[in-house]
Order: structure tokens, then sequence, then C-alpha cells
């Protein structure tokens, strides 16, 4: 699981992993360059940054690279300026990376991948690096979504690690399949599901969804479960996807009643 996530502070991706980190109640940080000047001017002090003694935003992007388990820069196209370096830096530290280009890889894809290589290479404390806004006006938003994505990936995956059983086709219901989901998460999980807005359930779809799909056996029958959906959707012919988004709804309305407080550390 992903325990601090740190970037440099500058506008566009960094920002974006910070912003994200705030969100999810994630520890964050990193080295900054003396003064914390953005190509915007200087960074807000609601970002807890270090200073670097230097103004020199290469030297910060090197102790970033340092100071992480693993780095992660995600951009639109071939690396360029400060991003390029980043990667210079990983090479030259011999440190775990990935390099996202979104050109060639779909938003869900990307943070398959991005969650994959964390579990691999163990990351921990998570330097995440891209492009400043004036390069690309689309990367805060991109880096926004795909963190976001992988973030309820760590979350609800590890929750679910050795949890194949399926239930009894014939017996389960609505209610069953979202409290069978509630008993494998931890407390800080189930605060995690309720503090979102409905407005974020594709997260939720992208992170579980083939989970329910595979282990409430939707192909297998769970009559009482399709019928109650198919009543919901008020239509005869309903699709697995369908199915199990009623359910995701159906775990945040429950856990939404019960658990909407801070998330635990």
């Amino acid at each position: 699981m992903i325990k601090k996530i740190i970037s440099g502070g500058q506008t566009g991706a960094d920002q974006a992993a910070l912003d994200a980190a705030i969100k999810w109640n994630i520890p964050y940080g990193g080295w900054i360059a003396k003064g914390r000047l953005t190509e915007t001017g200087r960074l807000a002090d609601i970002y807890k940054m270090q200073e670097m003694p230097t103004d020199s935003n290469a030297a910060r992007t090197e102790q970033n690279v340092i100071d992480s388990d693993g780095t992660l820069i995600i951009s639109h196209g071939p690396l360029t300026g400060g991003s390029k370096y980043t990667h210079e830096m990983a090479l030259k530290h011999d440190r775990p990376h990935i390099h996202i280009n979104l050109n060639d890889t779909r938003a869900f894809d990307a943070a398959r991948q991005i969650y994959s290589w964390i579990i691999k290479a163990e990351i921990r404390t998570l330097n995440v690096a891209g492009p400043r806004a004036s390069n690309d006006p689309y990367i805060y938003q991109s880096t926004m979504h795909i963190l976001t994505t992988v973030l309820i990936m760590d979350f609800i995956e590890t929750a679910m690690v050795g949890t194949q059983k399926t239930l009894p086709s014939e017996a389960i219901t609505l209610t069953m399949a979202a409290d069978n989901l509630i008993s494998k998460m931890s407390l800080r999980e189930r605060c995690f599901i309720a503090n979102m807005p409905e407005s974020e359930f594709i997260y939720l779809d992208l992170a579980i969804g083939n989970y329910i799909r595979k282990n409430f056996g939707l192909k297998s029958g769970h009559e009482a479960l399709i019928k109650t959906c198919r009543n919901i959707m008020e239509k005869d012919d309903i699709s697995d996807d369908e199915i199990s988004q009623i359910i995701i709804k159906e775990l945040w309305k429950k856990l939404h009643k019960t658990h909407v407080l801070r998330i635990i550390n």
C-alpha cells in the first residue's frame, strides 16, 4: 500500500499528485526549490513541502527521486524538459520508475499498469512527476484521474486479497452482495468509500467491478439478485456491468449511513 506521495510542487502533474494525496488523506510532501517558486508564483503554504537550500529545480528533482521508493512519470507524448530529466535521475540512481504516455495508453489501462508496478516494486513512498501546466494544460486532470483510480485499487484490492470464494448462486440477494463486500473491508476502507461522492462511482467500478462480476458468479445464476436489479433498472435485459454498478451503489448507501467520518490513518 502507498504510504506517502511526494512531488516537486510544480504546476501540472506535480500539484495533481499533492492534491490527490490531500483529497484521500494520504501523507504527502517532497522537496521544492528554495523560495517555493512555481511557474505561476510562490506555491501556497497549504502544501507542506521541504525547501531545498538552492533554487535549482534540477536539484529538487534529483532529491525527490532519491527520497522515494519509485518514480511515476505521466505525460501526453514523449518525455521532454524536466520530465525527461526526472527519468534520467531515476536511471542515474538505479531507482524503480515507470513512464506512462497517455497518448498510447488508455487511462484505466495506465492505472492498472501503475498499480501492478507499485505492487511488484513494493513502492511505499511514490514520487510523481510530469509536465507543468503551461506545457500540457490537460496533465493536471489526467494525473488526478489516474492517481485516484490507482489509490482506490490500492485500498479496495488489498481488502479483497484471499477472498475468492463464490457465494451460493441461488441464495444471494442485493443486500447480501453488499454485506459480503463490506465484510472484507477494514474500517479505513469502509470510510474511504462512504466519503466518496456519487459522481466518483466510476472509480469504484474500475477497482472492484471485475471482482464482483467474477466472484459473485453472475454468469451462473443468482436469480434473486438479478431479479432485484432488473426491477431497479425497470428492464428485462440487464448486463453484468449494470448489476455490478447496482451492487456498488448499494454498498455505498450502506456505508454512507454508518461510516461518514474522517478517514483514519
